[in-house]
Parts: structure tokens; C-alpha cells; sequence
């Protein structure tokens, strides 16, 4: 049997656990659709003017995001990769140049698991569309592509020229734009005089302030069931993301291939259902959050290493049997939910 799977989630539980008890007149929201998933911003306290021309501003941001970088359709990403397979040196915008160097900077803290030159490969698997059907790539055509060894460490940025000897290199931001976006979204708002609010792209969670005398509350989604794991605190700049199989995957035969890959063998990436970090405040946190759940996530029960390379504190981990690791810092966070409780608490 043969199944295809793009879940969406959940975003709406997420922020309903952030909102609740909150009057609905301090609230102001706007959602939108890009980058693939589900997005919704909300204001708390402020003047109404001020909130929605606030929240319309961080969703034409977002929007500018997702034509600037959408690495399967035209934008300026694809015309860097086009660029590459051809062997050509090519100028990109001073944001995009910052962009991969910091790519580049966390690609090295996570060993390479964090790999954004892979888009041939989430290709071959067919990920690089939600219209993915459950379809195994050729193990041959798996093989050759890593044996080229394809990785954004072979960028070569000066200034805003980048060039790769590695022809087979396709960038691929989808984990990191997310997160990148969540710091736009927060320098927006703090520009415009926003102290309060919590930015959801597909799952990725900022927060800004608080709601009223209380902090945002949001919730970890369990990856076989509908409802939360667990729900906790999320304070003033603080960032939370997560990796799961359950989120773009298919089925055959009863075998989950999910869209994480493993850049070390092309694989879907075993061992692990999903991976939760939060990253406390600090300069481009919301960025941090979403590169570095994936390396954690491919690493599997070696997680603890590399969370400590990217100074995090705070991890969730489920594995492939459904049981529940976690760091002590984010065990003190956590209010657990659903007679769930971990298996290990790692210092």
C-alpha cells in the first residue's frame, strides 16, 4: 500500500494554547499561506491601527521571502543554482550572501547534518513539491548523487559573488528560511512599536513579550496522534522548532520515508519520530531553531552533542518507539499532557 502525506501541523492548536485567556478585543491576527505551510502572526494590547498595519507588513515580508528563495520555482536562488551547474561565478544580493555564510557557519557546528546543498537529492526523492507521490528513487541514482558529495561548505562567497567547483550542489534553504523569517517577522515588529506578540510559521514559534501578566504558552505536537505532547512557556525572544516525520512523507508498504534526509547516505533519516529545540533568547534565534532541529533530529540518541555545539538547553526527543528523551532545562519548562511522560532525562 502506497500513501502520500503533507500535514499542516496543526498550526491552530499551537496558537490556541498561546491565546487562551485572552480577551478577545487586545487580540489582532493575520495568517497567510507561503513557504508551504500555515502562517499566523497575532498582536496582543495594542492600538488597532498600529497592530494590523504592523501584521500586514510582516506578511508581505514573508511573502518576499518565499519568491526571493523558493529553490524549485524562478527567484534569485534559482538563479544561483543555475549559475553553479554551469560552473559560472555569479552575484547575489548582500542578503543572500549573508544568508548562506551563515548557512555555511551552521552547516560546520552540525558535522554536515545540517545540509542545505542537498536539493538534488530532496529532488530525487520527490520532496521538492507538496504534490510528492510515494515513489522510491533508484538506490543507483541515491548513491552516485552522494558520492558527489554535494555540501554548502563547497560555496565560495566573496563578498556578494558566489561561485562552487561542486557542480552537483543545489541550494536548498527550506530549513532555514522559516527561521530566518521568524527574525524578520521580530525586527519588524519591534520597528513598529510591537512588544507582544508570537509569530507561527508551520510549527516554527517566536515569541515577543507576553500576553498580558502571563508568558505565550504553546505546545508540542505528538507525531503519531492528533493531540500535544506536551505545553510550555515560550518568554520575550525566544524561539522553538521542530523536526518530525510526520510532517512531509510517504508510505509503502507500511515503511515511512520522510523528508529529512540524511545527507550521509541520501536516506529519509531513521531512529527518530521528532525533535524539539527551544533556543532562548539571543541574535537570530528564530534562525538557530529551525537549522538546528534538523542535524538534531538525523543524529538520532547523539543529539546531546551537537545541541551543546549549538548551545541549546533545550531538547525534546521521540524516538522511533515512541519514547520520550529530553533534556533536564527543558524538562523543567515542560507541562506534559495526555498521561505522557518521559523515559529519560538527560543532564
Amino acid at each position: 500500500m502506497q500513501s502520500a502525506h503533507v500535514r499542516r501541523l496543526m498550526t491552530a492548536l499551537l496558537v490556541v494554547l498561546g491565546l487562551a485567556g485572552c480577551a478577545r478585543d487586545e487580540l489582532f491576527r493575520q495568517e497567510s499561506y507561503v513557504f508551504g505551510t500555515r502562517v499566523e502572526v497575532v498582536v496582543y494590547g495594542n492600538d488597532p491601527a498600529l497592530a494590523n498595519e504592523a501584521l500586514a507588513e510582516v506578511l508581505r515580508e514573508f511573502d518576499r521571502l518565499h519568491r526571493a528563495y523558493h529553490a524549485w520555482e524562478p527567484s534569485e536562488l534559482t538563479e544561483l543554482n543555475d549559475a553553479i551547474e554551469a560552473g559560472r561565478h555569479h552575484q547575489v544580493s548582500a542578503e543572500l550572501a549573508t544568508m548562506l555564510a551563515d548557512a555555511k557557519r551552521l552547516s560546520a557546528l552540525g558535522d554536515g547534518l545540517f545540509e542545505p546543498a542537498i536539493g538534488r537529492l530532496i529532488e530525487l526523492w520527490g520532496f521538492h513539491t507538496d504534490t510528492f507521490r510515494p515513489k522510491l528513487p533508484a538506490d543507483g541514482a541515491v548513491r552516485a548523487l552522494v558520492a558527489r558529495r554535494p555540501r554548502i561548505l563547497d560555496l565560495v562567497i566573496n563578498g556578494r559573488t558566489v561561485n562552487s567547483s561542486n557542480r552537483f550542489v543545489r541550494i536548498d534553504l527550506g530549513g532555514y528560511a522559516k527561521g530566518y523569517a521568524l527574525d524578520q517577522a521580530a525586527r519588524i515588529l519591534r520597528m513598529k512599536g510591537i512588544a507582544n506578540a508570537l509569530v507561527n510559521i508551520g510549527g516554527n514559534v517566536l515569541a515577543l513579550g507576553a500576553k498580558g501578566d502571563r508568558p505565550w504558552r504553546i505546545g508540542i505536537q505528538h507525531p503519531r496522534d492528533a493531540g500535544v505532547l506536551a505545553s510550555l512557556p515560550l518568554y520575550d525572544g525566544e524561539a522553538v522548532g521542530t523536526s518530525g516525520d510526520y510532517q512531509r512523507y510517504f508510505e509503502i508498504d507500511g515503511v515511512r520515508y520522510s523528508h529529512l534526509l540524511d545527507p550521509r547516505d541520501g536516506r529519509p533519516a531513521r531512529g527518530t519520530q521528532s525533535l524539539t529545540v527551544l533556543v532562548t533568547r539571543r541574535p537570530g534565534a528564530g534562525t538557530l531553531s529551525d537549522a538546528a532541529s534538523k542535524p538534531l533530529f538525523i543524529d538520532g540518541k547523539d543529539w546531546p552533542q551537537l545541541a551543546a555545539r549549538y548551545d541549546i538547553a533545550h531538547v525534546l526527543r521521540v524516538d522511533d518507539q515512541g519514547a520520550i528523551e529530553v533534556s533536564r532545562e527543558m524538562h523543567r519548562r515542560l507541562e506534559y499532557h495526555n498521561d505522557v511522560a518521559p523515559a529519560r532525562i538527560i543532564d
